[in-house]
């Protein structure tokens, strides 16, 4: 049986708008940091771990905090989190710009984080309460991946001119403007909306759910940086284990956070691990980009952020035109084929040289180019999943997947270029030079410097080519685990699939309350 959803008017539409700006307030103060690395390696000195830190410590505050927001926005109501969310990143942001020391960037870093986790959810929930229609929706999401890649153009290209003539703490007050826009118009457009049987939030589950995460994340960063020491396998075990505690307080609870079933459905599990290790991938890699653009190809902030563009342009443009390839083509081929193709822009990247801007430009292009439909495509098949009042919560989820893949390619695969970078230099080379690339560059010896920068290049072509290796794997999990369940009588009816559509033109169809890829079989 189908449902034809009203569809949406101009209020949603404008709507859409604004919560795009709060995307791009999210993303903005992401990628605007990674032009300033240069400037703040030089001024903070920060160690090669702190370094790290300083980069990832968002993503990771973000990934183990997500899941409670997403809960909270469903029981206080999601535009109020948006709101309290918007005006926290915005006063956190002016205790980034003004930070004296590596210690207190990363703290202001962490809380930015905290804060950026209201917004993800918020925003997304946001979107499948106001566009019912099927065929809207998948516009209205598109539309919502763009404004992360349009956020990740604008940041670098902003901050490079910002740097141009000011130090690096002005490119956090770039997220003020924004904030202040999202502020005025987000009680005007913006529908409010919660579970209207919510219960009350579980503190403990809530506490449970942060430390399971940021135990195991924390962990895995030692294993990548330092080996596997107890201390870092115990914070991996301890974090595993605080987790399968708080699956089985969900299962257990009235009110639980996340019903925990939805992880059974196959498509469901299949579509989280292809969201986190796309970006395990992506990430993993983009976060090298910068640094080769200014450090070895010595290009001026400014200039490195306008070569970014192409990669933004093209992940925009593929995201917005992946609900068209629905209509011809069946959702776990465009996923597979969208991986494939990153896969060709990962394996273009390991032939990068000293000189390989080009190079670089063209294979990131490549991978955006691939990569933008399959974002658009797994967020909505998991959010769909997940029953209307519980939005929040898979946002949160989704959302979760997506920055805990982000924070362990970053953690992971920097970790891996770092020790190839370190093996790479001259035996006697200062400890500056061996903790970071800009330590290296202003060491001021020509030999030096250009000793690091082929260890550079030489560790990311080595992490290029895991992430080819990769990529090809989760393409072929994809194109299996994604493929819909068949219709098969009492088989099909006990299937964990939310939804089912009749056979016929796509199309055609709408589906109450489900991704419009759900409703193909």
């Amino acid at each position: 049986m189908t449902t034809v959803q009203p569809p949406a008017g101009r209020r949603e539409w404008v709507g859409l708008g604004v919560v795009t700006l709060a995307c791009l307030l999210y993303v903005m103060d992401l990628t605007v940091l990674h032009v300033a690395i240069p400037q703040i390696s030089a001024d903070l000195h920060p160690s090669g771990t702190q370094l790290l830190w300083i980069i990832d410590g968002y993503g990771f505050t973000v990934a183990g905090t997500l899941v409670t927001m997403g809960t909270l926005g469903d029981r206080i109501g999601r535009r109020r989190l948006l709101m309290i969310g918007a005006a926290a990143f915005g006063a956190v942001s002016l205790l980034a710009a003004f930070a004296t020391s590596a210690e207190m960037l990363i703290a202001a870093r962490l809380l930015l984080g905290v804060a950026g986790a209201t917004i993800a959810p918020s925003t997304l929930s946001l979107i499948f309460h106001m566009f019912k229609d099927a065929r809207q929706r998948s516009l209205a999401v598109g539309v919502w991946i763009g404004a992360f890649s349009a956020g990740s153009a604008v940041g670098p290209v902003l901050g490079g001119l910002v740097l141009a003539s000011h130090r690096w703490g002005a490119v956090f007050l770039l997220a003020l403007p924004v904030m202040a826009a999202l502020l005025v118009l987000g009680p005007v457009v913006l529908p409010e909306y919660r579970d209207p049987g919510a219960g009350r939030l579980d503190p403990l589950s809530a506490a449970m759910s942060i430390a399971a995460v940021l135990a195991v994340v924390y962990g895995i960063k030692e294993v990548a940086a330092h080996g596997p020491t107890v201390g870092a396998l115990t914070a991996v075990a301890l974090g595993a284990l605080v987790g399968a505690a708080w699956v089985r307080r969900q299962r257990h609870s009235a009110d639980p956070m996340i019903d925990v079933r939805l992880f059974a459905n196959r498509q469901f599990a299949a579509a989280l691990l292809v969201n986190l290790m796309a970006f395990f991938v992506m990430v993993g890699d983009f976060l090298f980009f910068a640094q080769y653009l200014q450090l070895v190809a010595g290009l001026s902030p400014l200039h490195a952020g306008l070569w970014s563009l192409p990669s933004a342009a093209a992940f925009v443009v593929a995201s917005q035109l992946a609900p068209r390839f629905l209509a011809t083509v069946r959702p776990e081929l465009t996923v597979a084929g969208g991986l494939g193709l990153a896969v060709i822009g990962l394996l273009m990247l390991t032939r990068v040289g000293t000189d390989g801007v080009g190079t670089l430009v063209a294979a990131s292009t490549v991978i955006a180019l691939g990569l933008g439909p399959v974002i658009g495509l797994i967020t909505e098949l998991v959010v769909g999943a997940a029953p209307a009042e519980k939005a929040g919560a898979a946002s949160g989820i989704s959302e979760t997947a997506a920055e805990f893949g982000a924070a362990l390619g970053i953690a992971v695969l920097g970790s891996v270029a770092m020790a190839i970078y370190r093996a790479g230099l001259p035996a006697d080379a200062p400890q500056t030079a061996r903790e970071t690339l800009g330590g290296a560059v202003t060491a001021g010896d020509p030999v030096l410097a250009d000793a690091a920068r082929t260890a550079f290049v030489t560790g990311l072509t080595a992490t290029s080519a895991i992430g080819a290796v990769l990529g090809l794997a989760l393409a072929v999990t994809a194109a299996v685990a994604l493929r819909p369940a068949r219709a098969d009588g009492d088989a099909h009816a006990a299937d964990a699939s939310p939804t089912s559509a009749p056979a016929g033109d796509p199309a055609d169809v709408a589906c109450d309350g489900a991704a419009p890829e759900l409703c193909r079989c």
